[in-house]
């Protein structure tokens, strides 16, 4: 990261957001809130964000000028919707984890191949067929997002080309990036919904003629999907990626999230970008434990990231050049 006026360091360039339930939403608004109040960069200043699924919620509040911290206290503010009292995710969440495990394997393998920035894109016509027959085969979710979208449109947003958020459409099984370029018409509302729409839990989110399930099924983080070059700047905090294991399949879920992430971050540096990485750490990963819709063990996350937040502050200044 590179200094700014004040010495602080500056904000990325990109931002990138990953999924991670309503425990992944709190610890990333708690890590960069973190990372702020240690003397870092403000994420409201960001050249841009690309937000999956839970990620799509802190990116857009961000966008829309809502600093970490006063995110924070909303979520505080909110109850808890699940207090699962059983060790392992409930059997739709577990339905869901499995959908992208079993995609996320045959990613992962193109990942790997030698030539990785090309691999990702030769991957996604049998990654489209394959997430199209899993979606068919999924029933679908009750939980409706709509006071969700109702949050997001008081933030009064609009696509500015900052924002970037990842969506699948069910009948394609492609992904979708609302606000790039070429993108189907939607609201950022609409958007933020439908990344949030996990399939067999949520319901999935019509727009015009096309329906669309959380992003999150094509790619823990999408960061594939960024338009950077040479020198920029990239932090990703992709919170599936140290999810304790076991039990199955969220175990598989921490590894195929890892991998995934790993191999669109060698995307991104071929293409002479500079990229880190951040999972949840041990003390964060143990807060959040095995539901990441379980909304209770919020205040454990949220000062476990704070804490992580103030680490990654010092890890960031020494990058500077």
């Amino acid at each position: 990261m590179v200094a700014s006026a004040n010495g602080h360091a500056q904000a990325p360039e990109l931002l990138v957001l990953g999924g991670g339930g309503v425990l992944g939403e709190a610890w990333m608004a708690a890590t960069l809130a973190g990372v702020q109040e240690a003397g870092g960069f403000d994420a409201r200043g960001c050249g841009g964000y690309i937000g999956t699924s839970a990620g799509s919620i802190v990116a857009a509040g961000l966008a829309g000028g809502m600093a970490p911290r006063e995110r924070l206290k909303q979520i505080e503010r909110e109850p808890v919707r699940v207090r699962a009292q059983r060790a392992g995710p409930e059997p739709a969440l577990a339905q869901a984890l499995e959908l992208l495990a079993g995609v996320g394997r045959a990613a992962t393998a193109a990942a790997a191949a030698p030539a990785i920035a090309l691999g990702l894109r030769f991957a996604e016509p049998a990654g489209a067929l394959l997430r199209r027959t899993a979606l068919a085969r999924m029933r679908a979710g009750r939980w409706s997002l709509a006071e969700l979208g109702r949050a997001i449109d008081r933030l009064g947003l609009s696509w500015d080309g900052r924002l970037l958020i990842a969506a699948v459409d069910v009948a394609s099984g492609r992904r979708v990036m609302f606000g790039a370029g070429g993108a189907r018409e939607a609201s950022v509302s609409q958007a933020v919904q439908a990344s949030c729409a996990i399939p067999g839990i949520c319901r999935p989110v019509r727009i015009g003629e096309r329906t669309y399930v959380d992003g999150g099924v094509w790619s823990p983080t999408n960061m594939d999907a960024a338009g950077v070059g040479r020198g920029a700047q990239v932090l990703c905090l992709n919170p599936t990626g140290s999810l304790r294991a076991p039990p199955l399949p969220v175990g598989m879920l921490a590894a195929v999230s890892r991998s995934l992430a790993a191999g669109e971050a060698l995307a991104l540096r071929r293409r002479g970008a500079r990229v880190t990485v951040v999972n949840p750490d041990r003390t964060s990963s143990l807060a959040m434990g095995a539901s990441l819709l379980d909304s209770g063990p919020r205040p454990d996350v949220i000062a476990a990231g704070l804490a992580q937040g103030h680490r990654l502050a010092a890890a960031l200044a020494q990058q500077r050049v």
